[in-house]
């Protein structure tokens, strides 16, 4: 299948790619990073190509090898969008998570719309944020939007992809906290932890809602292989924990201590209303990939753990 990925160079990406080249894809990857960074990142490939564009900017979707990217694709995938928790969550950075999810999936979605023949099928990332955060309930699809920022802001972003024209098949992935020791969360946490002066972060009882990287990649191979996959599915592992043990899972699978809170109040000062999202979880299952008899390579915390930080 000839596929066209936006938001693919980052830390997904890194093993998406190499998944989607080996089951015989061909790639076109749009990227606001410059071909040099991507290369450094993937081997060179007959199937694969790259384009640089900022896919917030409406010109870059009038350019003549953006539109030729567009029409050839059979398949679409959407994981654009700029970090949640990195950064204080000031006006302006607000914004940019906007535009960067909206506005991009807008314009991808107004492209294919007006194509003879769109693309099979558009697979646009969300996030467990949708549901907004609880200390007891258990999310699942068919629960209802959160009303907090994050939620506001996924909501909006899958109703851009929902527009996607009738004959395109769309699943929407409402990610989980992505497990992998190059980036992400864990990226972030591993080198406090193997300094051993890691534990868990605030009261520790907030819920992580967690995938390993290499079955979201498995997951998303499945979906544009599989006419079955459509609407909604949580990108989350059977077992949801609490940070207190998830701090503890990781810190046995370094033989390092995992005591020391990160207190809240500090986490606030550096991030705003941004350490919303590491001090309030959700608790999130999936009854979509049950239903889809989806075999996890990485069903518990522990295994998943291992294989990240073991690499």
């Amino acid at each position: 299948m000839r596929l066209l990925m936006l938001g693919c160079t980052g830390f997904v990406g890194r093993e998406l790619v190499p998944v989607l080249l080996s089951a015989g894809h061909e790639l076109t990857l749009i990227s606001r990073k410059s071909e040099k960074l991507f290369l450094q990142q993937f081997t060179s490939s007959k199937q694969l190509s790259y384009l640089q564009a900022d896919t917030t900017d409406k010109k870059s979707w009038q350019k003549e090898s953006i539109l030729s990217a567009i029409s050839q694709a059979e398949g679409v995938i959407n994981l654009t969008g700029e970090p949640i928790a990195e950064r204080r969550w000031t006006q302006k950075h607000c914004q940019k998570l906007e535009s960067s999810r909206i506005d991009t999936t807008n314009s991808l979605v107004n492209a294919i719309s007006e194509l003879k023949r769109p693309p099979k099928v558009l697979i646009n990332a969300s996030a467990v944020g949708y549901y907004g955060t609880s200390p007891n309930s258990c999310f699942t699809e068919s629960s209802p939007s959160g009303e907090d920022f994050l939620a506001k802001l996924c909501k909006s972003w899958e109703t851009a992809a929902l527009k996607k024209p009738s004959g395109t098949r769309l699943l929407i992935v409402r990610l989980g906290i992505v497990i992998g020791s190059d980036g992400g969360a864990l990226g972030k946490m591993l080198p406090v932890f193997k300094a051993g002066l890691g534990g868990p972060i605030g009261n520790g009882k907030q819920w992580m809602s967690w995938i390993h990287r290499t079955d979201l990649c498995t997951l998303i191979k499945q979906a544009l292989e599989n006419s079955a996959w459509s609407g909604v599915v949580n990108g989350v592992a059977p077992k949801p924990v609490r940070m207190a043990e998830f701090a503890s899972e990781l810190g046995k699978s370094l033989s390092r201590p995992s005591l020391l809170n990160v207190p809240g109040p500090i986490l606030k000062l550096l991030l705003g209303d941004g350490a919303r999202v590491v001090l309030e979880g959700q608790n999130v299952a999936s009854n979509h990939l049950s239903e889809l008899q989806f075999r996890y390579k990485y069903p518990e915390l522990s295994q998943a753990l291992t294989a990240a930080t073991k690499l």
